[in-house]
């Protein structure tokens, strides 16, 4: 006997809007980002608008809420379908959807405050945090009572990859948020150091994995059937694909560490497994293109069908590029350049953007029960596109190939042929332009859609709830015959299946992170390494605050281009006390981790109010605001607290003369401006800042 009930369509289309409205949003700050970076002067005289203080915003905006929304939008339009049944709860479905529109307000709000934790991917406060989890706890209720309530026995391959979604992203996110609250809207990270290094990459690296590829791995296997009209290639590849992703992907993270002070065995590791991953991610591109066999000729048509096969072509080349950066030989060239920036957005705009703009084609005409309104407009945004993805993509990559050999490069007489940090980013500037244009047209395309979309939504109207019926699952149906299979009857158990996958993505963080957080010896301690001063310890946090770890690195590798360039490479042991690490992941500016004593004083205040008069044609902007800024050390007392919980070695009661200690040093610092005629008070935030960058790196005292 056949149920009726209805799919309730509105939520998707409120997660389509959310999707193109950020989009937007994101894409935009991404370009003033991308210009900000030939042309300081944009960054407004303001430090609210800093490239330090945005960058993350559009990451964030990008991945998050533009990247997010489309996939609860693919999950909540496909799911019902597959399982043939309503979402589980109406009141959960809205709460989802307010909840993360508030949680992204709320890095709208808090990224340019400079309320920043610094993890990369990561940088949302602790209060954030946990509006994350809750949210996510929210969506994971209503996909498992959506599964539970089904009509159709078994899940399909897509419904596989949004369980592993949810599960692996439950687990970064808890692991890599475990912090120390000092405050509203202030905390430390419980790890410090390498140990704290190699759970950000290890989250890093996986939050692209299962929040930008495994949801939309699902949404392709759903939608680019649909489209093409064909069934999905191999079921059998996608069985070998779903696994062996899964588990392969969680062990890759510590390549992006490198030549690093993380342990070689766990960078073997992460080289290793990333090398493995071409087959499964491989597996999936070649699964989707052969759906396509027998259909390329509505390829040629079809605007949104041309959308995917680009996407899935720019995640073949992704995933191949991905392992081939993480073998050595290429890593040491190729980290810290923009050659990963170029890598990261082939994936980002080719393969995230594009299948979400062939979905959003798709979607909209059918729950609003009218043809697209122009598929012209739809074939001008896909080569817009395109040639946006080819001229942010090839500039990029031209900068980062021409600093990666322009920095190991040395003379004849055995000298570095550019000394100078500088020169090398002068020499890319005009490739910083091109990739601004690329970015233009791109943002363009998404623009002329928006429009297209609305003039296809005004010509009819949303059917918010889809008559549907289907056959009611028998509560005592058992599997017959060939269903018999393991993957078959693992597919009629949705709490089985979650388990399996949560024990699957759990042994490669496991095996890589235990022992470096319980064998000593991984991270050796050196005896002249001691904790902050508390005015160091404030100038640490204004560093976090104004994101300069988004373009300084405070890692040196065992290169001779960067002893001779920096001084003596960095140590584990000289970590231990960083809560959170700043080794940074790209070079706009030169290495900090030997600043210390390098210049006087009166040259980092100089160099910070009008970086063009130290540094002609550098491209850093000015940071008035830290000479006239008052430092609040109201928080020194809870600060020193929280890092004495954390391990530092604090002496009890050390807080209540905390800030004397701070006073003096801070007081010495004025004087030795004054002497060399630059007068600014004792209490004001560059000061901090200064004895920050004075520290780095002078407790080793090697040449």
């Amino acid at each position: 006997m056949t149920e009726k009930f209805y799919y309730d369509n509105k939520i998707v289309r409120n997660f389509a809007i959310a999707t193109i409205v950020w989009g937007i949003i994101g894409m935009t700050v991404g370009l003033l980002v991308a210009m900000q970076l030939f042309k300081p002067a944009l960054n407004m005289g303001s430090q609210y608008t800093t490239f330090g203080r945005i960058r993350p915003l559009h990451t964030n905006a990008v991945i998050f809420a533009f990247v997010g929304n489309a996939i609860f939008m693919g999950v909540y339009y496909s799911l019902q379908r597959l399982l043939k049944a309503r979402m589980f709860s109406d009141v959960l479905s809205k709460i989802h959807f307010w909840g993360w529109q508030l949680i992204i307000v709320s890095a709208v709000i808090t990224l340019p405050l400079g309320l920043s934790s610094s993890h990369e991917y990561a940088e949302l406060e602790w209060p954030i945090d946990i509006a994350i989890t809750l949210i996510w706890v929210v969506f994971g209720v209503n996909m498992f009572g959506t599964i539970f309530k089904r009509r159709e026995k078994h899940m399909y391959v897509a419904i596989w990859f949004y369980i592993a979604t949810f599960v692996t992203v439950a687990v970064l996110h808890i692991v890599n948020s475990f912090q120390l609250p000092i405050s509203a809207f202030k905390s430390y990270y419980l790890y410090a150091g390498v140990q704290d290094a190699l759970v950000q990459w290890w989250y890093g690296h996986n939050a692209v994995a299962f929040f930008l590829t495994t949801p939309y791995l699902g949404m392709m296997y759903y939608f680019l059937p649909k489209m093409a009209g064909r069934p999905v290639y191999s079921y059998k590849l996608s069985i070998l694909h779903f696994w062996s992703l899964i588990f392969i992907y969680i062990w890759a993270g510590p390549h992006h560490l490198l030549y690093t002070s993380l342990p070689g065995w766990a960078q073997s590791l992460g080289v290793a497994f990333s090398i493995m991953l071409i087959a499964p991610s491989w597996g999936g591109m070649i699964n989707g293109l052969l759906t396509l066999r027998g259909a390329w000729d509505k390829v040629r048509e079809d605007a949104t069908l041309k959308f995917m096969v680009v996407g899935l072509t720019a995640y073949g080349m992704a995933t191949f590029e991905g392992p081939m950066l993480a073998l050595k030989q290429i890593n040491a060239i190729a980290h810290y350049t923009d050659w990963i920036v170029a890598h990261v957005h082939v994936g980002a705009l080719g393969w995230n953007g594009f299948l979400t703009f062939g979905i959003l084609y798709w979607l909209i005409p059918r729950i609003y029960r009218t043809p697209l309104w122009s598929k012209k407009l739809a074939g001008f945004h896909f080569w817009i596109g395109t040639l946006g993805i080819i001229f942010y993509a090839v500039p990029l990559y031209f900068a980062g190939f021409t600093q990666g050999l322009m920095w190991k490069e040395f003379t004849e007489d055995g000298m570095l042929k550019y000394p100078n940090f500088l020169e090398t980013v002068i020499q890319i500037i005009p490739m910083y332009a091109l990739r601004a244009i690329g970015g233009a047209f791109y943002l363009i395309g998404v623009i002329v859609m928006t429009y297209n979309l609305i003039k296809t939504v005004r010509t009819g109207k949303l059917l918010a709830n889809e008559p549907a019926e289907a056959m009611a699952l028998a509560k005592d149906y058992q599997p017959q015959g060939s269903e018999k299979k393991l993957h078959r009857v693992l597919e009629r158990k949705p709490m089985v299946f979650l388990v399996l996958s949560l024990i699957v993505i759990l042994i490669g963080g496991m095996v890589e992170m235990m022992p470096t957080f319980t064998i000593k010896s991984n991270i050796p301690t050196i005896s002249s390494v001691k904790p902050y001063s508390p005015l160091e310890l404030q100038g640490r946090d204004l560093y976090i605050r104004e994101g300069c770890v988004n373009c300084h690195s405070q890692m040196i590798r065992p290169f001779r281009s960067e002893t001779e360039r920096y001084g003596e490479y960095s140590k584990a042991g000289e970590f231990v006390y960083d809560h959170p690490h700043l080794w940074g992941s790209k070079r706009t500016g030169p290495d900090l981790q030997r600043e210390g004593g390098k210049y006087g004083n009166v040259w980092h205040f100089n160099h910070m109010l009008d970086p063009q008069t130290m540094s002609p044609g550098s491209i850093m902007p000015p940071y008035e605001w830290l000479i006239t800024q008052q430092l609040d050390t109201t928080t020194t007392r809870s600060k020193i607290n929280a890092m004495r919980t954390l391990g530092v070695p604090y002496e009890l009661g050390y807080e209540i003369e905390a800030n004397k200690d701070l006073d003096k040093q801070a007081k010495s610092i004025a004087a030795d401006l004054k002497n060399n005629n630059v007068r600014v008070a004792s209490d004001k935030e560059i000061i901090a800042l200064i004895a920050y960058l004075q520290r780095l790196g002078t407790d080793i005292k090697a040449k």
